[in-house]
């Protein structure tokens, strides 16, 4: 593998996510996203190009596994894997082959598990210094909703890692199924916004924005990334120690995928004690990196006068330093959505007072 491209003096380029099951409506969302003027510093990296249908008129020029948009934004297919691809991509936008873009969107398969494509935005070295990872979002169908999430544990994490959620087709689907499959989505990740969009139309602005990732950062800007009051009807979220909150689901079908999702939040009254702390998150990710589908979270940590901020996914995670509080709240607060693990045995695994585990 070849070195990994110079950064530019500017800040690396957001990258969002664009995921949902199949038939969840990701293609009509893109399209009309394409055709946008406000769109036309975008790059968008896609599986194929007759999945998404693109209208002729629309089209510019092309080369190989790049079309150019009239609106100016790119279009990009997998040419090897998704690495090669966007360093590929950057390299010639660095020649001044392809429009300078400012932003990527990167369409998954219907079948895919998000998590890998996280992993390699957030920690591989031939991207990092040129690109972070800006959020995940997810399309629902209204219609088959409730039914995928029961019968397929794909959809169910596409939906639990989103930081975006987008439910379409709604003009197909009744009044009291759509507020089941909301209702549903918001007990399985509270935290993400849902958006309702009609024919696919939905705002860029709606969709893109969701990371933390400028250390210089406003209060609002990390207060809507934590998001931690999406937690405290859905889990509870006091003190660590297991006893207040517990995550309940609605129906009591076993059988559901999403019923072995957990959402909770933990908070620490105390600064952590890093010595104990750090050792006891790398264990539990050690542990259970497969069960943490996500995890955010801004510590304050003993002896240091600033927060540090935690985003992990599965085994992945990232750590930076803010440059102030976001308010007079000096608590830690980490927000959890889990597979397959308790709240409680989450806590007392990150107990600061002693090296703990099991």
């Amino acid at each position: 593998m070849s070195a990994p491209p110079a950064a530019d003096a500017q800040a690396p380029i957001p990258v969002s996510v664009i995921t949902g099951f199949l038939g969840s409506g990701k293609t009509t969302v893109l399209r009309h996203l394409l055709g946008q003027p406000g769109m036309s510093d975008a790059a968008v990296i896609i599986n194929e190009f007759g999945e998404i249908g693109l209208d002729h008129q629309l089209v510019e020029s092309s080369d190989d596994h790049i079309v150019l948009m009239s609106s100016g934004c790119l279009c990009c297919t997998i040419r090897n894997d998704l690495v090669d691809t966007l360093r590929d991509l950057y390299q010639r936008r660095q020649r001044g082959e392809v429009p300078r873009f400012r932003r990527v969107l990167v369409e998954t398969t219907g079948l895919a598990d998000p998590a890998p494509i996280l992993h390699t935005l957030m920690e591989e070295p031939a991207l990092s210094s040129v690109y972070r990872l800006d959020g995940v979002v997810t399309t629902v169908d209204a219609v088959f909703g409730v039914g995928q999430l029961d019968e397929h544990v794909e959809s169910v994490k596409q939906a639990a890692v989103a930081d975006r959620l987008i439910v379409t087709k709604t003009d197909l689907a009744g009044e009291a199924g759509l507020r089941r499959l909301v209702e549903r989505l918001q007990r399985l990740n509270p935290a993400a916004p849902i958006t309702i969009a009609v024919d696919g139309r939905v705002s860029p602005d709606l969709l893109f924005g969701a990371a933390l990732g400028d250390p210089q950062a406003k209060a609002a800007a990390v207060r809507a990334w934590l998001n931690v009051e999406a937690y405290a009807g859905s889990a509870g979220h006091r003190d660590p120690d297991g006893r207040h909150g517990r995550h309940e689901h609605a129906g009591g079908d076993l059988a559901r995928h999403d019923d072995r999702i957990r959402a909770y939040c933990l908070v620490f009254d105390e600064p952590l004690d890093w010595r104990y702390f750090s050792p006891n998150l790398a264990s539990l990710v050690s542990r259970h990196a497969e069960k943490l589908l996500r995890v955010k979270g801004i510590l304050n940590v003993a002896g240091e006068p600033l927060p540090v901020v935690v985003h992990g996914v599965q085994h992945q995670f990232q750590r930076m330093r803010l440059a102030a509080w976001p308010d007079a709240d000096r608590r830690s607060k980490l927000v959890l959505i889990t597979r397959d693990l308790s709240r409680e045995l989450v806590a007392g695994w990150l107990r600061t007072d002693a090296l703990s585990g099991d």
